[in-house]
This record gives structure tokens, sequence and C-alpha cells, in this order.
């Protein structure tokens, strides 16, 4: 499979959670609606989804409604709120019960894979380095970095990221794993090959790369904008654009979402999410970390395998694509970093990245294991 460009004309309507579409200049409100829950292991409590985009009540909403549903929307992003008011303490409780631990059921997923071609994904920002104020030093530590590259001595592994795939290379520092990145509009195969699949360099897929004098463009716009307030930083990923707010007053939050419409209402094929502190802005194509890893497993030689088992473990609200794709594939599962509850389609959980940098050592130590009691055979 070679490059794609996949591009339609109008945002996307159904953004998980709280995502919030700028790609028609009318506002945008979140209704209640009723959605069919994933289907989980034994056991599986499905929690329902809460609040979703309506955009057929786009032209009855006024400019103000439409700004206090950004900041309501940022607010919910908070950790802090989502601490706070997300969930009660029974909850909490609940919520292990439906997405335990992955470290604690390691054994069962073991079990799972048997027989399967186990190929690893993992986002960069909260999984494999810690979520730090200035993302320009969100480094990954020695010691993850090692865990690492023994897992992708083991298994297939690609890092997915809404970051610029050139600037979790620097971070990331291993050339034999595959870089998707810009929320995977951007991905590239290992610089030294790969052993699991042969042509496997250069650049597999950029399908948003007629976007980049647009992305360019609204880059400059927006870091003219928010210069005026503090602790707002804007962040070019090449293919999307995130609006940094973590170390942004709660007050001026209001005046950040103003500004960031003011520049992006002049913009219909580009589209705002929510992510972590951070508001994403991205193109308006069907393409998310859920292709990505589709595409991936094609780029692999598993596109229609049932002896495959893909593991995706990520703290953010764009993994969720990912998420469900593995659970709409039946294959695999989602491991969600998080120390507070969250609507998720993960099937297990994990609370930091030191928790993911255990799980990736057991998981070597499995697999050697497993090699050496075959080659004694």
């Amino acid at each position: 499979m070679t490059k794609q460009n996949v591009v339609v004309s109008d945002a996307e309507a159904e953004i998980m959670n709280m995502a919030i579409s700028v790609a028609v200049s009318n506002s945008s409100i979140f209704t209640a609606v009723a959605e069919k829950p994933p289907v989980g292991p034994p056991g599986y409590i499905p929690i329902s989804r809460k609040r979703f985009l309506n955009l057929k009540n786009l032209d009855s909403i006024n400019g103000a409604e439409r700004i206090n549903s950004w900041v309501d929307s940022m607010r919910a992003s908070s950790p802090t709120h989502l601490k706070s008011s997300s969930f009660l303490k029974e909850d909490q409780s609940s919520w292990i019960l439906q997405h335990p631990s992955a470290l604690d059921m390691f054994e069962q997923i073991i079990d799972a894979s048997k027989g399967k071609q186990i190929v690893m994904f993992m986002d960069y920002d909260g999984t494999l380095s810690p979520i730090v104020e200035d993302p320009d030093r969100a480094f990954m530590s020695d010691a993850m970095r090692k865990t690492v590259k023994k897992v992708a001595r083991c298994f297939p592994t690609a890092i997915v990221s809404g970051r610029c795939r050139d600037k979790v290379y620097k971070f990331v520092k291993l050339a034999e794993l595959y870089y998707a990145g810009s929320h995977g509009m951007d991905i590239k195969g290992p610089a030294k090959g790969s052993k699991y699949k042969t042509g496997s360099q250069g650049v597999l897929c950029q399908p948003a790369s007629e976007f980049l004098p647009m992305i360019d463009e609204v880059y400059k716009l927006l870091v003219e904008k928010t210069k005026s307030t503090p602790g707002a930083k804007v962040e070019n990923n090449k293919f999307c654009l995130s609006v940094h707010f973590r170390c942004v007053d709660e007050k001026q939050w209001t005046e950040l979402a103003l500004q960031v419409r003011s520049v992006l209402k002049d913009y219909p094929k580009l589209r705002l999410t929510q992510g972590r502190k951070v508001l994403e802005i991205r193109p308006t194509i069907k393409w998310d970390k859920g292709k990505a890893l589709e595409f991936l497993l094609e780029s692999l030689g598993y596109a229609n395998c049932t002896d495959v088992f893909p593991v995706y473990i990520g703290d953010d609200r764009t993994d969720e694509d990912a998420f469900k794709i593995l659970r709409e594939r039946g294959q695999g599962f989602g491991i969600l970093v998080s120390k507070t509850p969250k609507e998720t389609t993960a099937t297990y959980s994990l609370q930091e990245p030191a928790e993911v940098m255990d799980f990736l050592q057991r998981l070597v130590e499995w697999k050697r294991q497993s090699i050496r009691a075959h080659s004694m055979l």
C-alpha cells in the first residue's frame, strides 16, 4: 500500500465525547444521545456516552453560547475537573472493574495472544513520557527508551502521536520503529528497515499533504492572535496544529477560545477537537489514529489476518479512535493510561508511564522465555 489521499468537503459530524467542530462557521452544541455500548470481555460493564456533537442545531446558537461550549469542553479536559465532577467515588470502583489493570490481567492478555503475532502501538505524550507544562520538554527517560528498543526487537512497534513525526523521532531516537505523527497523517517506516516487512522504509502515507500551505498559514495567524494570552503556546505539528493551554490561567480560557475562533471561522476545511489541556486543529479528512493503525497493519501484511494481536496503549481522547477500531476488528486490546476514570472504549488500563514501562518489560520477558522454551523442544 502506498501514499493515500482521502479528502472530504465537510467536517466530521461524529467526534467522540466533547470534540468541537469548526468546519462550519456557525456554532455547535452538545446534546445527550443514546449510543450502542461497545462489546467487551466477560464482566465488561459499558459506560454510556454522555455528550455528543449535534450539528443539526448549529444555526440556533449565538456566538456567546458557542464560546461557552468551547470553554466548558476545555474545563472537562482538565484532570482536576475530571477528579472533582465526572465520577463519584463509587463509580471509580465500577470503572476499575470495567477497565482492570493490564498488569493485573497480564496472564489473561498473554493467553489471548497465544498463536498470534503481537503488534505494538503506543502514543508518546502521557504514555511513554510524562505530561509536562512545556511540550518541548516532554523527554523520554533512558530506561523507557531501552525498554521500547527491546519491545521493537520482539514485535513490530509503532509510535502514533499527535506530534509532528520528526519531533517525536527526536524524542524517541529509535530508528527501528514505525512513526505515525500528526494523529496518523504522516507515517514512515523504520529507517533501518524492518525484519517483519521488507521495503517498509520511506514515507508510507501522508493523506493530508494538500493542506500543508493552509496549516502553515493558520499557524502564523494563531501565533499572532494568541500572543496576548500568557501561557498559551501554538505548536506546528506539520499536518495539524496544537494550541496548548496547560499554562493559561483558567480565567483567560474564554479569551483564548475567542482568539482561536476568530482565526478558524475563515477556514471551513479545518476542524477543532479537544485533547488534554490542548485544542487540536486538523484537516477535515477521514483520517485519525484508528485509520493509521489499520494502515500500518495492512502495510505489515496483517490486513485480513486472524492471527494478529494488536495492542494499542494511549492516554488521550484522540487514542479512542484506535481503541474503537480494535473493538470493531475483535482483535487485540486497547489500554488507557489514566489515573482517573474516563469514558473509554479501551479494555484495560494503566495509571502512568511507569506502569506502561512495567507492562512492556513483562511483555519482553515473556517473549524471551517463550523463545527459550521453544528452542529447547
